[in-house]
């Protein structure tokens, strides 16, 4: 019988027509960050890794899009009560206290039901952890969840399980796409662009020392997400003021630019219509037609799910100014004149930095830009 650890990657539903890819992006972002592992191989619609270090490879494989779960588990032989008395023991070694437990097992086993594996494993862990009152609990209320699943081949007991990022597979598109971030929201348009599996080209707008500061820790949260170890990233230095549709056209006429020279077909657009009005909205994807560029709006239909976006990738404490934007009454009208002033203003501010992954990133992204810090 098998008793190996392995990290189990369950992939996200839009990922399952694509798994091969996610396995080349799970080895790829393992080599980016310096993860140490023997072999990704398949059992089923399940991805295995083994690692050196399961929980820092799980950590690494987390960045990814395309990923439902992730769980450090034993591969344990497929038969009714093997899985029971694994269960059983992980779960003993897991509990505290009081604590109460759920039990939850999927996949496809044969000659018994998923359900008679729940009710024994429930039954042997009340039975082994009476001493310290261990209770079952429900789905939706419980202190440990005891994780099992089954495939045609082996059955996979949880040690560690945690959430995925969701979305499709990195780079699944198979097209560049070029985004622009000036402030959270903008942050959270292109990380919305990935997750949809678009490969980016960001682009930083900012208007004083303060501003660029905070958009670099937003970048500190996206760049390890782009599959790209080092990235060469245009900034750019404006104040458009406060209009915020003459700062998106602005930012647009840049993007577009920038997008032909380098032979990007697809532009990221910062805005949806649930903020910005419909009359706004045509204008900016028509320039990017005229442009002879497809526009993308990859927030066209989020709503308060853009909040677990934020927290998705540790941008929590910028859900307060996110709220703020949210509630901003945005007019239909821009400034002409500011527009086309600007532009050329912003032309010659360009800074071209190259970007590498690692502890240093912010300082050396500042250092390059002159910035104090």
């Amino acid at each position: 019988m098998s008793d190996s650890t392995y990290i189990v990657v369950f992939p996200s539903l839009f990922a399952e027509s694509k798994i091969s890819l996610l396995m080349a992006n799970i080895k790829k972002i393992l080599k980016i960050q310096n993860q140490n592992f023997t072999k990704v191989f398949r059992d089923g619609n399940l991805i295995l890794v083994e690692a050196n270090d399961p929980v820092f490879a799980s950590s690494t494989i987390g960045l990814l899009f395309g990923i439902k779960e992730i769980v450090i588990a034993k591969q344990i032989k497929n038969d009714f009560k093997t899985i029971v008395s694994e269960i059983t023991k992980v779960g003993s070694s897991l509990l505290l206290k009081g604590e109460k437990f759920y039990v939850s097992v999927n996949g496809n086993p044969h000659g018994y039901m998923t359900k008679d594996v729940e009710l024994s494993a429930t039954s042997s862990l009340i039975e082994k952890n009476k001493r310290i009152n261990a209770k079952p609990g429900t789905k939706e209320k419980h202190d440990k969840l005891l994780m099992a699943y089954i495939t045609k081949s082996n059955a996979y007991v949880s040690i560690f399980n945690d959430k995925g990022l969701g979305g499709t597979v990195n780079n699944s598109q198979n097209e560049k796409i070029i985004c622009g971030i000036s402030d959270e929201f903008s942050g959270i348009t292109c990380l919305e662009t990935i997750k949809q599996g678009f490969d980016v080209k960001i682009v930083v707008f900012y208007k004083d020392d303060s501003e660029l500061m905070n958009i670099v820790k937003i970048l500190h949260k996206i760049l390890p997400r782009t599959l790209q170890l080092t990235s060469q990233i245009a900034f750019y230095k404006l104040d458009s003021g406060k209009n915020l549709n003459t700062k998106n056209f602005i930012f647009t006429k840049i993007l577009s630019k920038i997008a032909l020279e380098e032979k990007i077909s697809y532009v990221s657009l910062p805005i949806s219509p649930l903020i910005f009005s419909s009359t706004v909205i045509k204008k900016l994807k028509t320039y990017v037609f005229e442009a002879g560029l497809t526009p993308i709006i990859p927030l066209s239909g989020i709503d308060s799910g853009i909040f677990d976006n934020a927290k998705e990738i540790g941008l929590e404490k910028y859900i307060p100014k996110i709220e703020k934007f949210l509630r901003t009454k945005i007019k239909n009208e821009y400034d002409a004149k500011i527009l086309n002033k600007d532009l050329e203003k912003l032309l010659r501010s360009r800074k071209i930095v190259s970007v590498k992954l690692g502890p240093n990133m912010i300082h050396e992204i500042l250092d390059s830009l002159e910035l104090k810090h």
